[in-house]
């Protein structure tokens, strides 16, 4: 709840453990995070293009460190293929239960997914004329996962219209198992000025 209306619906399912068929989809076979930039040393040189009143919250340091191997270019995106694959991982986890690995992988599989959806467009949140939401967000665990090591996002948007983008991730440990999928519908809007409403 917030403001007194329902902003969420939440609906989880459990099982335990057991043996049967297997098979998955291969991981893409892309670079591995070393040797790709950061978001820190990618971000560290645009910060001049930042507004003063954002360019801390622009550099701060996040918790959960991204690689992406297709980076867009934030304040010249171009036309790019919709599919997008990114190392990420979070030092905190170290230690952490399994549900709690789940709950932050939970968490980072939100990051990046919608921007799926604008990539095939050449739109960027740091150029503005898109306004965008998660709608809602769907996850399946298929094995535990350490989040303290990388693990690879591959992320594509197979459809975007009518203002919606339609998102799916799959998450794989640094051995190439797949750990869990995600899917996601965003709202995709063009920006309209007062006046044009």
């Amino acid at each position: 709840m917030q403001h007194g209306k329902q902003i969420l619906n939440l609906s989880a399912s459990f099982h335990d453990a057991e043996e049967g068929w297997s098979h998955q989809h291969p991981m893409p076979d892309v670079p591995g995070p070393e040797g790709l930039p950061s978001q820190a040393e990618i971000r560290a040189p645009l910060a001049d293009r930042i507004r003063e009143s954002h360019r801390a919250d622009f550099l701060r340091p996040r918790p959960i460190e991204i690689r992406e191997v297709s980076p867009q270019d934030l304040f010249d995106p171009k036309p790019l293929d919709d599919r997008n694959t990114l190392w990420f991982r979070m030092a905190a986890a170290a230690g952490q239960s399994e549900m709690m690995q789940h709950c932050l992988l939970a968490y980072a599989s939100d990051m990046m997914l919608l921007g799926s959806s604008l990539r095939q467009h050449g739109l960027s949140w740091f150029v503005g004329g898109v306004v965008t939401a998660s709608l809602d967000h769907a996850m399946w665990f298929h094995a535990p996962i350490r989040f303290e090591n990388w693990h690879l996002y591959a992320l594509d948007s197979p459809f975007t219209g009518g203002g919606r983008g339609f998102n799916r991730g799959a998450v794989y440990s640094p051995d190439g198992q797949l750990v869990a999928s995600v899917a996601q519908e965003g709202l995709v809007r063009r920006y309209k000025k007062r006046e044009e409403r």
